[in-house]
């Protein structure tokens, strides 16, 4: 009997992640025996803090690790809590902390609780592109809102404004503050502008401010302490240096507070309970992780110097984060050939523009300074060095 082709859903088309293309092709190079220089990846290089990896040694041969309940421990809901009260000098009450799986987890949430299908929910470009695809998958509508190099590529009110009168009003914003792939960051004025507004005009906004720790002038605002509906995201995947431990939190406001606890027992029971037993120590090791934001500082200044000095020199203000975008549309018509040129020919591996901006994300590369400083300074040497 002929095989009967079984239908597929339509959020099955989902987009890929480009960035984890590019770390495959990556590490088949490197299967293969060829050396790579990973400024691809947007992951600390460091481990946990050793407080951290102390507490989960402990843990295993302890705790039973069984589930804890959809919004976490209380041990770790009150301490971020306090992080918000000690960094921001913002109350936060810890029942409205939700523990998830990885800030991924926390943006799957948000976005089911604050939004229906058909919703339309303003996205800048360029931007992490699984706010997109997510969205997408959960048939929101997505409105893309262009930004460049002009407008530091963040939001503004008066983009806002404009983009309305054009499309329509919106539902949703999601703003990312310091922003992957640009490192731009929004002052405390500038963000204060964009939560008036979302205000103002009943826009649920979503932040993200999974790289605050990791700036190089003034510490980032949170949307906290200036929109009481705003749903904020956070992870220990950036600056607590604990990617793989697959930890993030949300910070809900009251009437989210229960849908989103009830979609979290439906959707992911719990987060990883070890990882949550050893986070709590995560934030008595700040000394710790100030010494990698310095090591990303150090890197910052070899790539804003390294890489003019390869002809690249129309870059984003690298304010957070640890990434340096950067026009190359004068040495390639597209980025992901020109990508894939440098990994075959350099072993120097880089994250086309195309994932964070559909329309004009061919004029552009995203450079992540996170990894070793010597393997920065080698990978600009390199690029210097290559003919195009």
């Amino acid at each position: 009997m002929a095989a009967v082709a079984l239908p597929q859903s339509r959020r099955s088309g989902i987009d890929p992640f480009y960035v984890m293309e590019v770390m495959r092709a990556a590490e088949e190079r490197e299967v293969a025996g060829g050396e790579v220089l990973h400024l691809e990846v947007g992951q600390p290089s460091t481990p946990a803090p050793a407080g951290v990896i102390r507490a989960a040694r402990n843990a295993l041969e302890n705790d039973v690790l069984g589930y804890t309940t959809a919004a976490g421990l209380e041990p770790l809901r009150r301490r971020i809590a306090e992080h918000y009260r000690s960094w921001y000098g913002a109350e936060v009450d810890p029942e409205r902390v939700i523990v998830t799986f990885g800030a991924s987890g926390a943006f799957v949430l948000a976005f089911l609780a604050a939004f229906d299908a058909g919703d339309r929910v303003v996205v800048p470009t360029p931007g992490y592109p699984c706010y997109r695809n997510a969205l997408q998958a959960l048939n929101a509508e997505v409105v893309t809102l262009p930004t460049s190099a002009e407008t530091r590529f963040q939001p503004s009110p008066s983009l806002l404004e404009d983009l309305c009168r054009r499309t329509g009003s919106v539902d949703g914003l999601v703003l990312a503050s310091p922003s992957n792939p640009s490192g731009t960051m929004l002052d405390r004025p500038a963000l204060a502008a964009v939560a008036d507004w979302c205000a103002a005009h009943g826009v649920r906004l979503v932040s993200d401010e999974i790289y605050h720790g990791i700036t190089f002038g003034d510490p980032a605002p949170t949307a906290l302490s200036l929109n009481d509906d705003a749903l904020v995201v956070n992870s220990f995947s950036k600056y607590f240096s604990m990617t793989g431990w697959r930890l993030g939190w949300l910070i809900a406001p009251p009437d989210l507070v229960e849908p989103v606890r009830r979609l979290a027992q439906n959707f992911f029971i719990s987060a990883p309970t070890l990882s949550q037993i050893a986070a709590v120590a995560a934030f008595d090791c700040h000394d710790e992780l100030q010494a990698n934001v310095a090591r990303y500082a150090v890197n910052r200044s070899v790539l804003l110097d390294g890489l003019p000095a390869a002809g690249i020199d129309r870059l984003a203000p690298s304010d957070g984060a640890f990434y340096v975008y950067a026009a190359v549309d004068h040495l390639a018509a597209d980025s992901q050939d020109l990508c894939r040129r440098w990994l075959d020919e350099l072993g120097v591996a880089v994250t086309p523009g195309i994932d964070f901006d559909p329309a004009e994300g061919h004029r552009y590369a995203r450079f992540s300074y996170a990894a070793a400083t010597d393997d920065m300074a080698e990978a600009m040497r390199r690029l210097q060095q290559w003919g195009g």
